[in-house]
């Protein structure tokens, strides 16, 4: 039987193969129609950054609900190599580290994902991602063709992506596009042989109908090292009111296919002794606004900016400049630091909400927030006293320093110890490679500190035969730039009156072995020096904090009052940096997963003074634990000036080199002039009560209904308090009510959570 010519099984064969292939799962690029399609139909996704090294792994659920019900269709996270690959050919995908859990709870939870496999990341993460045991060969050409370079990037990648493939969108996985590389045009080796060779990886794992993109700032000099073809080229820019002239150079080299910008910042990073810096809620709002109507796609970054645990924060600048970044890495984000909602997540919730209809059902709400008060601290031990068992296996002996790197040593602190042979008064000591901080002891006195760039020399006094003791501290490798191959520790000659030392003694430290220490009865240094000058040795201090809630531990910040600069570990959780003397970040934040429902244990490692002195009455060898982050606190006023300097100087920089003053290039290439010029050094508790628009039918001024457009007139818009914004035929509307909602939580559970 025939119809119009066609045997019938042939019809039903036709048939069949049609609704297998409507059927399939699939994501692609309708370059005729300029937009992605999803299952055969158009699709133009919200999407949002979360790293999931930066968040407890038993906070996932709770970080990812919530960005589902801010409205968002997917979750972008990048993929750290160097947190997966701590040594050669060692890999860890547990805890914190699981990156095939994270991507489950994403898609469980109803999210799409972006996932950016490196192997450069930057993200403001140590040395962007990549290992710093590749930098134990000194000629190794890092994001680049060099074989050696390569040879490591094919064996990483060779255990990654299998791991990625199921969780491919075809595959029934969430994962609907992978970035190679990432932000390459901003990478001086402009290398495009590497690029192919990553494409050329990336497909033989995953296949040549995966979606692959890249991402670079909007402007020739950055794309077009950047772009590769078979690989679909994308731009980030902050909040502009005229997003369509910087899609337009994503036009120059994406003629056909969808506007992305796949990193839209809602705020900033910080550095260590500068201002906290923050986006106006209205600006990121009317911008978001802007990029969605245009019909383009977006990713807003970060969504949540998390915490930079243990040792894991980056830094940026160059050959001359070194600015790390803190702990916190919050970055002015619509989920706070601890996930918690705040005024710009509720205000881009309803920007989203006129494009799309919002999941019904409640936000989940900020987690709960506990004050567990002041915690008495014991001294244990200082550096001397425990250096056998920290450095367990004793020093190696050189001729010259080597590199924290060449001692296999990835973070932390490092001991360099000489003998002098001559007398010395006032003498120089220099050490142009110091990476990053060093303190320096003679016959264990300390003496002065060493910086990066900054102070390289100290004058010091000392005896034929006296002890030179020289700790550095690794502060964080360079992420972003030329000069990501940043080894730490002492990278070159130590001089002392224009002579070179030599017979060297080096201890690789590892904090972690004094964390069992038990407590000595007086709060002073067992030997060496007094504890009341403005130098202290270093030394390890323990306390036990107060009794927690009945219904067992909850989040909490470590406020370090009369503290100077040092490690904090709880129950053997490595919190990260405290550094109040410096700023802007005081408190360290503290997730209710490590900690236990009875006994908890902080150990601080203080590097240069502390409060506990007894010969002090009025000194109190404590910390405190309160229930709200202060990470925004008034800074040095010789730091501020530094800082503003450097403002002034990237301002200049801004105005002679780009046509929009507004615009953002790249990670953290340049800054806004609006970041530099509207910051507020001010105390945090002047922060909390903000003004937002209150909703018809709304709770705290906030719809929790499923279309958040129900709660606000449409010719309405939403603006920062005491804020004034004009925009083109809105009303301006502001009123009086605090955003921070600390109700509910998640239940309380001892966690291990690993960090290197």
């Amino acid at each position: 039987m025939n119809y119009l010519g066609i045997p019938v099984f042939a019809v039903v064969v036709i048939a069949l193969s049609r609704t297998e292939i409507t059927d399939a799962r699939s994501f692609s690029i309708d370059f005729d129609n300029n937009t992605f399609v999803k299952d055969g139909e158009p699709f133009r996704y919200i999407a949002g950054s979360l790293h999931y090294g930066r968040v407890h792994p038993l906070y996932w659920q709770d970080r990812l609900s919530k960005m589902y019900m801010a409205g968002l269709d997917a979750v972008q996270t990048y993929v750290p190599w160097n947190l997966h690959e701590p040594v050669p050919g060692t890999y860890n995908f547990k805890d914190g580290a699981d990156l095939e859990k994270f991507l489950t709870t994403a898609n469980e939870t109803g999210l799409l994902v972006i996932l950016r496999a490196g192997p450069y990341i930057c993200g403001e993460w140590d040395m962007g991602g990549l290992p710093s045991w590749l930098l134990r060969n000194q000629d190794i050409q890092l994001r680049s063709s060099d074989p050696a370079f390569l040879k490591y990037v094919d064996l990483w990648m060779g255990v990654l992506l299998p791991k990625v493939k199921p969780f491919l969108y075809a595959n029934g996985g969430p994962i609907i596009t992978v970035q190679v590389e990432n932000e390459y045009g901003s990478y001086p080796a402009c290398d495009h042989v590497y690029m192919r060779h990553l494409l050329q990886v990336f497909q033989s794992y995953l296949g040549t109908d995966v979606v692959y993109f890249s991402t670079d700032g909007p402007a020739d000099n950055y794309l077009k090292c950047g772009t590769l073809q078979g690989i679909y080229s994308t731009i980030d820019f902050g909040a502009v009111d005229d997003p369509q002239a910087l899609f337009d150079e994503q036009r120059k080299y994406e003629p056909k296919g969808p506007l992305v910008n796949s990193e839209y910042y809602t705020g900033w990073l910080d550095h260590w002794g500068e201002p906290h810096q923050t986006v106006l809620t209205s600006k990121v709002a009317r911008g978001l606004d802007a990029i969605l109507k245009l019909g383009a796609n977006v990713n807003m970054y970060m969504f949540e900016g998390g915490t930079n645990f243990a040792y894991w924060n980056g830094a940026n600048g160059d050959l001359t400049s070194y600015s790390p970044q803190p702990t916190s890495y919050d970055y002015d984000a619509p989920l706070s630091e601890a996930g918690d909602p705040n005024e710009k997540y509720y205000i881009l919730r309803t920007i989203i909400g006129k494009y799309k209809k919002l999941t019904p059902g409640p936000i989940p709400v900020a987690t709960k927030k506990y004050a567990y008060g002041k915690t008495l601290m014991s001294h244990t031990a200082t550096l001397y006293d425990v250096l056998d068992k920290i450095a367990p296996y004793g020093p190696i002996r050189t001729t010259y320093p080597i590199s924290m790197e060449d001692m296999q040593q990835d973070f932390g602190f490092m001991l360099y110890r000489t003998t002098l042979r001559s007398n010395y008064n006032t003498s120089p000591l220099t050490i142009n490679g110091i990476h990053d901080r060093g303190y320096v002891f003679v016959d264990k006195i300390p003496v002065g500190i060493l910086k990066r760039n900054t102070h390289v020399t100290l004058n010091i006094t000392a005896q034929e035969n006296s002890t030179l003791d020289i700790l550095v501290e690794n502060m964080g490798r360079l992420n972003y730039g030329c000069c990501i191959n940043d080894s730490k520790g002492i990278i070159g000659n130590v001089t002392l009156a224009g002579f070179v030392l030599t017979s060297w003694q080096i201890f690789s430290l590892n904090l972690e072995k004094a964390l069992d220490l038990k407590r000595n009865s007086v709060d002073v240094p067992s030997e060496g020096g007094t504890p009341s000058g403005p130098l202290q040795i270093p030394s390890f201090f323990a306390g036990t904090l107060p009794t927690g809630p009945q219904e067992g531990p909850q989040d909490t910040f470590l406020r370090m009052t009369g503290w100077s600069k040092g490690q904090a570990f709880i129950n053997g959780f490595n919190l990260g940096r405290y550094w109040p003397t410096e700023g802007p970040q005081i408190t360290l934040y503290v997730p209710a997963f490590v900690l236990n429902p009875t006994q908890n244990t902080l150990v601080l490692f203080e590097t240069e003074h502390s409060p506990c002195n007894t010969s002090d009455p009025f000194a109190i060898c404590s910390v405190e634990f309160i229930d709200r982050p202060i990470i925004n606190s008034t800074i040095p006023p010789e730091d501020l000036q530094a800082s503003q300097r450097k403002n002034s100087d990237s301002q200049t920089f801004w105005r002679e080199n780009e046509e929009s003053a507004d615009a953002d290039f790249g990670e953290h290439k340049l800054l806004k002039n609006e970041r530099l010029s509207g910051n507020k050094i001010q105390d945090v508790d002047e922060t909390w009560g903000r003004d937002v628009v209150p909703g018809k039918g709304s709770k705290n001024g906030f719809d929790l209904s499923s279309d958040s457009q129900e709660a606000f007139d449409e010719n309405t818009i939403i603006v920062d308090s005491k804020k004034e914004w004009k925009d083109i035929g809105k009303e301006v509307v502001v009123s009086a009510t605090e955003v921070m909602i600390f109700l509910g939580g998640l239940p309380a559970v001892l966690w291990n959570f690993f960090i290197v």
